[in-house]
């Protein structure tokens, strides 16, 4: 009904108006998928730039085919000390030419020096060098390195109070009930001071000790052991020589002192003495008309070689943690699961000379014993090496007092991060020492180590960021047992295992001009042809390589540096390089106080050059490993590998004729099952391999043009396929329950040897249980290696 609201005018449709525009359902439809494929090329290019490096399209290295990769914009920081980093320097652009050229060049003579003679002024024994590690990580800062921390654990170490060692002679009259000790000679267990020697004598200079030896008091007869390896004392067994309450005096050498230690405990010997030979010097020996340090190049005869007597085999790091970190407040276990419980100490030749005298005519010669037991090279002092023990006449006291506790020790942690995070390269080497000096063992390294981060800081600061994230490490507690490596790998494991492409450990720099390397069989042709870019300090012949004096013999990884728990407890492949003395050059002043700076400038490196060289071939080593596309890894190699340790395995077993005899037909066939799944796996690798190198040819060869992005998203899934099978390759033979007896040693193919300690054993399970006689053990382990192989092999042939 009408109202006053009511419009005056009443519209009324009679039909709807036309469209404005003749097409508008294909307008509408042309703009939607315009503006889609808009969005997906704009995620394309994303995509491209996000997940493809800029490196995938600049290939013109001749010898690797590939660039570095870049960061979008110069890399600058602001160094406190240009003279260190030449930050003064700046470009927009370092290829891989480049950087090879600064790690090349940058490393000198001159500051090398300085950092030997900074480590090696004073002591820092582990747990007691904090303001080392402060200064360390002070000039990583000014050398330009983005993030650097001191990471701490407290571990349970020991530091000496007191000690003696006395021989004693009975002068109480024949029937006399009570014996009446009178000393022979008093060991002085002590270096002397050297006046052309600063640092020999320091007023604070570390005493002779052994790292985890027990406290004691004891007194007893004694016996002469050898070098005190198992087989030694197999041989005492066999000759009926009485061991129990006695005190053993063993060489140092063969194998590592822990175990020399162990295995006197457990035959009953109640203490041990060791000391070194000079007949393991080669001939530079007084002995051969040779001078003795500081006159000249042979061992000075009051020179001690302090170290532990950890069990290192059976279990590193901190002991009262084994398997996880010594963190505040964590539970402890027991520490004799892998410390002595007997006292030892180390003595020089000099203070053995009269105590191997005193065993003359008692017991059989020692060379009667067998081959391993020939004379020593005391003999020009009129030592005839006789076996003993003493006559109850004739006894050592060795009084041995530690203070064990649990205390701080730090390692310094460097970082660089890449372009791609989730692959890692880790350089490691120990900071801490026995003594004052250490020019040797670690310093050489350490010093080594400053010149690699300093020429990687001049490389940051021209332009230049890793392909992948460079790690560096000062390790603190090497010596005690590889504790402050041990300890950091145990905590951050699961990072590691899905990170660390590989583990580059340099301990020893230089002691002499010979070039020595351990690897796992993965990193043999990287190792190789790195050796080829670094010219040899020894130009006889001019421009020759290190590569062209070197032997190119690479041995298997064993322990006591701190590799060990990278390769043997997270399956990581690790390679261990540095220039040894060799039986011509000058003696090693090995763990004394004669490891000083005084002995590296005049005897062990002068000039300085091969301590270069070393700082050489590590950082060009770490940039071929982070800069390659394709990670420069070999699984052939690898598979060659097994085969070769396999036969040894079978060589073993088949002079066991004892064992063979127990046999069955059956259990003959135990290993021949293995030889057929090295087989199939070295197939794989082959075929695994040569993809991974046409990639590489391809990558080198064929840049893809930014447009093309689909292509350059396949690439870069392939690329990543390629690099995590051979990332996580090494880790298939980590087997969890660890070794029989020695749990924490996980790998099934490499593991320190069970008595050796040093040297590595490959196929351990293997071994041992030939070792044991046990069949059965034989037949579990060669079921485990075969499905780790199995394992191994599974993770090559997916690749598409």
């Amino acid at each position: 009904m009408a109202d006053e609201h009511t419009p005056l005018i009443a519209v009324v449709e009679v039909r709807r108006p036309p469209p404005r525009y003749q097409h508008n359902r294909v307008r509408r439809a042309c703009t939607c998928l315009l503006g889609t494929l808009l969005v997906v090329c704009l995620s394309a290019i994303l995509l491209t730039l996000i997940f493809v490096p800029e490196c995938e399209r600049n290939h013109n290295r001749h010898d690797h085919g590939f660039k570095p990769c870049l960061p979008k914009q110069p890399f600058y920081r602001d160094h406190r000390h240009d003279s260190y980093s030449d930050a003064s320097v700046k470009t927009k652009d370092l290829d891989f030419d480049g950087l090879i050229d600064i790690l090349k060049t940058t490393p000198n003579e001159t500051l090398i020096r300085e950092w030997s003679q900074y480590y090696t002024s004073g002591p820092h024994l582990a747990g007691q060098n904090y303001s080392q590690a402060k200064w360390t990580q002070d000039k990583w800062d000014e050398f330009g390195l983005p993030d650097t921390e001191i990471v701490a654990y407290d571990v349970y170490i020991n530091y000496p109070l007191d000690h003696r060692l006395a021989l004693l002679q009975d002068k109480s009259k024949k029937g006399s009930k009570k014996p009446d000790w009178k000393v022979k000679y008093e060991a002085s267990l002590e270096e002397d001071v050297l006046e052309e020697d600063g640092t020999s004598g320091l007023k604070d200079r570390i005493p002779t000790f052994h790292g985890y030896s027990a406290s004691g008091n004891v007194t007893a007869s004694y016996v002469y052991v050898n070098y005190g390896t198992y087989q030694d004392f197999e041989d005492l067994k066999a000759a009926n020589i009485s061991l129990k309450g006695k005190i053993a005096i063993a060489k140092y050498g063969g194998i590592f002192r822990g175990l020399k230690v162990k295995r006197a405990q457990e035959v009953g010997m109640v203490g041990i003495v060791i000391y070194t030979d000079p007949a393991d010097d080669g001939d530079v020996t007084e002995a051969h008309g040779n001078d003795t340090y500081p006159s000249g190049p042979a061992r000075n005869p009051s020179s001690v070689q302090r170290g532990s007597t950890q069990f290192l085999s059976f279990a590193p790091g901190d002991p009262t943690t084994p398997g996880y970190p010594s963190k505040p407040g964590v539970p402890r276990q027991p520490a004799n699961i892998s410390t002595p419980s007997i006292p030892s100490l180390p003595i020089s030749y000099l203070d053995a000379v009269p105590i191997l005298k005193a065993l003359k005519g008692h017991g059989p010669k020692a060379k009667s014993l067998g081959k391993a037991w020939k004379d020593g090279g005391l003999g020009y002092k009129g030592v005839d090496y006789y076996v003993g023990p003493t006559p109850d006449s004739i006894a050592l006291n060795l009084y041995n007092l530690q203070n064990y506790t649990i205390t701080p020790l730090w390692n310094v942690i460097g970082i660089i991060n890449g372009t791609i995070e989730d692959e890692v390269v880790v350089l490691g080497n120990h900071r801490d020492a026995w003594i004052a000096g250490g020019a040797g063992d670690p310093n050489s390294g350490s010093a080594a180590l400053n010149e690699v981060i300093r020429s990687f800081g001049i490389a940051l600061a021209q332009g230049w960021k890793p392909l992948r994230t460079i790690v560096f490490a000062s390790w603190d507690g090497e010596e005690y047992g590889l504790i402050g490596s041990t300890e950091w790998v145990e905590e951050y494991l699961p990072w590691l295992n899905k990170t660390v492409v590989a583990y580059l450990n340099v301990d020893v720099g230089t002691t002499g001009p010979q070039f020595a390397a351990s690897a796992a069989p993965l990193l043999n042709k990287v190792l190789i042809e790195t050796t080829k870019d670094v010219l040899s300090p020894n130009q006889t012949v001019p421009g020759q390589t290190v590569y062209d004096l070197w032997n190119k013999h690479i041995s298997t990884m064993g322990s006591g540096s701190d590799f060990t728990a990278f390769q043997d407890f997270a399956g990581i492949p690790c390679i261990d390089m540095g220039f040894k003395f060799t039986g011509h050059s000058a003696v090693y002043q090995y763990h004394s106080n004669y490891d000083s700076f005084y002995w590296m400038e005049n005897f062990g490196d002068p000039g300085w050059h091969y301590h270069v060289a070393a700082a050489k071939l590590w950082s060009i080593l770490a940039a071929r490993i982070s800069e390659s596309p394709i990670v420069p890894l070999n699984v052939t190699d690898y598979a060659d590998g097994l085969q070769k340790y396999l036969d040894s395995v079978r060589d073993l077993l088949s002079k066991d004729t004892e064992l063979m005899s127990a046999m069955t037909a059956n259990d003959s066939k135990i290993l021949d099952r293995l030889d057929g799944s090295i087989a199939r796996l070295r197939n794989s690798s082959v075929e695994f391999d040569a993809k991974a190198e046409a990639l590489a040819k391809s990558i080198a060869e064929n840049p893809l043009p930014w447009w093309k992005w689909w292509e350059r998203i396949k690439l870069r899934i392939a690329i990543q396929n390629v690099n995590s099978r051979y990332k996580n390759f090494e880790r298939q033979f980590i087997y969890s329950k660890g070794l029989d007896g020695r749990t924490w040693f996980k790998h099934v193919v490499f593991a320190p040897g069970r008595w050796t300690g040093y040297a590595g054993a490959t196929f351990p399970g293997l071994v041992e249980s030939i070792e044991d006689k046990n069949v059965g053990g034989l037949w579990k382990w060669s079921s485990i290696i075969l499905a780790l192989i199995e394992k191994a092999r599974a993770t090559l042939i997916t690749l598409p």
